[in-house]
């Protein structure tokens, strides 16, 4: 094992240090050891970062999926993952088709098995990749700094219900490593304020801060040269690359005879904005330009505690009261880069974030039910998902308008987006900023109510604009006003998987992340797709196979105490009784009914299973009874360890009942020996009982085995109980000659008699 783990590990860093080779070479960058000439740019650093391997499995829901979180650092330029797959088990596995995804700032959304989502839902396309047994990568330039997770499952499960010990284990196994290379020598790029560039055979890589409350950014090149003559072949990138979507912005320039200019309306706040200036001309042309930003900033109207508390007793209690900002118009209209002057461009709503529990978050505006919606400015919520433990849920937005307010010439308009608000309500309605595609809502007359489920949000700032908009008249709207209610909640499930799921909490180390469980033959995100569902008749009647199967043991259990086998009865009562209520509790949906925990009641169902069929064997053996019973109870404790050690495992079952097997031979054996005849020695004995009792064990094996899948679970299993109670009372042995049944002796063997007075409650021996 350590010399195959060498190996693995010694192969790892050979294919991570060509990695890095590659990295240098896909940055324009050669190693000075390929003896060509050029020196490597000493501005970029290689990091690796590597994680454990984790084995994968096949998928049936979100918790087969083995997740990686990686942590990308800034001024990443190039980002390469390396994925490694690794098979184990012998050569009965197959290579299978591995399909792997990867997203910015929280888990990827998939859906492999194509199931429905839950009204009001919105959900990208996945970026995904799909390997064999191999080597792969995912190169990704300019990627965004932050959270990186990377998703990797085997092809949907098969309904088969598959015995562990029974089936060759093939183990998966799946390791991806992020290389990067990293600019150590970034330009800033202050507002106004022009940056001298010179562009030879290696990019230039610039970055400038965009502060809060930053409604347009402006780039510009001035004063292009090439080699001294007038010309500018420059490709501007700008922005950083996400998955599953990439919303940067590349601005090409050609000619010098008009401006180069690139406008990004909203851009993200709070952060830098990466820009690379990249030369289109030949490797030894030497560009030489200017890069000039300018910022067009905006003052918010906050209503902080001032404007929602009353300042006096008179104060009127209309909602709208005090909360109006100034008028647009009272104002110039010019760009400024300070955020001390220029008009007011939004209303901004203090919020409330109150954590409740592990990924479940409600946001409130603060000392407020209803947000105030005019048509002059967009009214802003700032909702803060950026804890790196906010991802893992689903992100709730409810809205509610009053039923007065909203005409039928008004329309209440809406925009969710991450990093900046969406504020061009005036000129668009699509909710695109920058670099985010917002998701758009609308409140009207005829639907007041608006929903929105967005599965994993990324890690960052959320912002819900509204406003108030009139297509046909616009004058209508100057003096309306609509009240909003909102609510707000970051939820670990929708609706806590909805009747037929169980939301369980996932771990990727310090990760928590959330997922559906669901059962009843409902599927999808949150257990809300019906179209395999079971009806509440037939969880009935599943219910009831399988309860009801159990009586079955009530033919072995009067066999038993007619026969005097009191043990052997006890035992078959028992497992009777726990494996009809465990499977009463096990059922999914409506019909459940569990009187002990889950796990106590499994785990006492495969107990009394195990210990039926060993005493049955053993009482075939025809032991003298103190061995017998000694056996009975070594063997009972056996099962009661080996269940704890694997509660599935088919060998730590049926090796208690091989050894019981043995021993029964070996007494048949030596009796026909010592009576130099078969044993049993009735042919009737052998034909009635025996063979049939042998055959029902035989099929009750075949069927457990290799038969039960999902579907017909309920079926097979009920059959399984009846062959497995109707097999041990064929195969019980008879009663001893000369026995009568229930027959007891009144004297003791050494001719004492137990004596008992009722006067003074006592025993004596006389």
């Amino acid at each position: 094992m350590g010399r195959a783990g060498t190996g693995t590990r010694g192969a790892a860093v050979a294919v991570a240090v060509a990695g890095l080779l590659l990295l240098l070479l896909l940055a324009g960058a050669p190693p000075a050891a390929a003896g060509d000439g050029k020196k490597s740019d000493v501005r970029l650093v290689s990091e690796q970062f590597s994680q454990s391997p984790q084995k994968l499995s096949f998928y049936s829901w979100y918790g087969s999926a083995r997740l990686f979180h990686f942590r990308v650092p800034p001024d990443t330029v190039l980002l390469r993952w390396l994925l490694q797959v690794s098979r184990g088990g012998g050569p009965a596995c197959t290579d299978v088709e591995i399909t792997v995804y990867f997203r910015y700032g929280a888990p990827p959304v998939i859906n492999p098995l194509d199931t429905s989502f839950p009204a009001n839902t919105s959900v990208q396309p996945s970026f995904l990749i799909k390997m064999l047994q191999s080597n792969a990568s995912v190169n990704i330039s300019h990627p965004a700094p932050g959270d990186w997770f990377v998703a990797a499952h085997l092809p949907p499960s098969s309904q088969k219900i598959e015995v562990k010990g029974f089936v060759p284990t093939c183990a998966y196994i799946f390791q991806p490593d992020m290389l990067v290379l990293r600019a150590v020598e970034v330009f800033i790029l202050e507002p106004d304020v022009p940056l001298p560039q010179t562009l030879l055979s290696h990019p230039s890589y610039l970055k400038i801060f965009i502060p809060e409350n930053t409604r347009e950014l402006r780039l510009e090149l001035q004063g292009c040269a090439t080699n001294g003559s007038l010309g500018c072949p420059v490709r501007l990138t700008v922005g950083s690359a996400t998955l599953p979507r990439n919303f940067q912005k590349v601005l090409t320039c050609v000619s010098p005879s008009w401006a180069c200019h690139l406008l990004l309306p909203s851009p993200p706040w709070d952060r830098w904005l990466q820009v690379t200036a990249r030369s289109l001309a030949g490797p030894h042309v030497s560009v030489a330009f200017r890069a000039v930003a300018a910022l067009t900033a905006c003052r918010p109207w906050t209503l902080n505690s001032q404007h929602l508390l009353p300042s006096g007793t008179n104060q009127s209690c209309n909602a709208s009261a005090g909360l109006l900002p100034p008028s647009p118009g009272s104002r110039g209209l010019g760009r400024s880069s300070g955020l001390g002057s220029g008009p007011f461009c939004l209303m901004s709503y203090p919020v409330l974030r109150e954590d409740m529990d592990v990924v479940s978050v409600r946001f409130r505006p603060v000392d407020r039910v209803s947000m105030l919606v005019q048509s002059a400015v967009p009214s802003v919520l700032r909702l803060h998902l950026n804890t790196g433990m906010d991802s893992g849920g689903s992100l709730t937005v409810s809205l509610q308008a009053n039923q007065t307010a909203v005409t039928n010439n008004t329309l209440v308009v809406v925009c969710v987006n991450a990093a900046s608000p969406f504020l061009s309500f005036n000129t668009s309605l699509n909710c695109t900023t920058a670099f985010f595609q917002g998701y758009p809502l609308s409140l009207s007359a005829s639907s007041r109510q608006a929903d929105l489920v967005i599965p994993y949000p990324e890690t960052d700032n959320w912002y819900l604009s509204l406003q108030l908009v009139c297509p046909e008249s616009p004058e209508e709207c100057e003096q309306t006003s609509v009240l909003v209610e909102t609510a707000l909640y970051l939820v670990p499930c929708l609706n806590d998987c909805g009747p037929y799921g169980q939301c369980l909490l996932l771990r990727r180390h310090s990760y928590l992340y959330a997922g559906c469980s669901c059962k009843a033959g409902w599927r999808g995100w949150s257990c809300t797709d019906n179209s395999t569902a079971q009806t509440v008749a037939q969880q009935r009647v599943a219910t009831l196979l399988l309860t009801l199967s159990n009586l079955m043991f009530l033919a072995p259990i009067a066999i038993s105490v007619h026969r005097l086998l009191l043990v052997e009865a006890s035992v078959y009562a028992y497992t009777m009784f726990f494996s009809t209520f465990y499977h009463a509790c096990d059922q999914p949906g409506e019909a459940v009914l569990c009187i002990l925990s889950y796990d106590t009641l499994q785990y006492c169902d495969f107990l009394g299973s195990g210990v039926s069929i060993w005493v049955t064997i053993l009482c075939m053996a025809r032991l003298k009874a103190a061995l017998k019973h000694v056996l009975f109870l070594l063997g009972t404790l056996v099962f009661a360890m080996s269940l704890q050690l694997d509660r599935r495992g088919a060998w730590n079952m049926m090796g208690p009942c091989l050894f019981a097997f043995v021993v029964m031979v070996t007494m048949w054996v030596y009796r026909c020996g010592h009576r130099r005849q078969c044993y049993p020695t009735s042919w009737q004995r052998w034909g009635f009982f025996l063979l049939p009792g042998i055959s029902m064990a035989a099929v009750a094996v075949a069927i457990y085995t290799s038969m039960m899948t999902s579907d017909n679970y309920y079926y097979t299993h009920s059959i399984w109980h009846m062959l497995l109670a109707g097999s041990a009372a064929f195969l019980l042995p008879p009663r001893e000659e000369h026995t009568e049944p229930w027959a007891c002796s009144q004297k003791l063997t050494c001719r004492y008699q137990i004596c008992k007075s009722h006067r003074e409650e006592l025993y004596a021996v006389t």
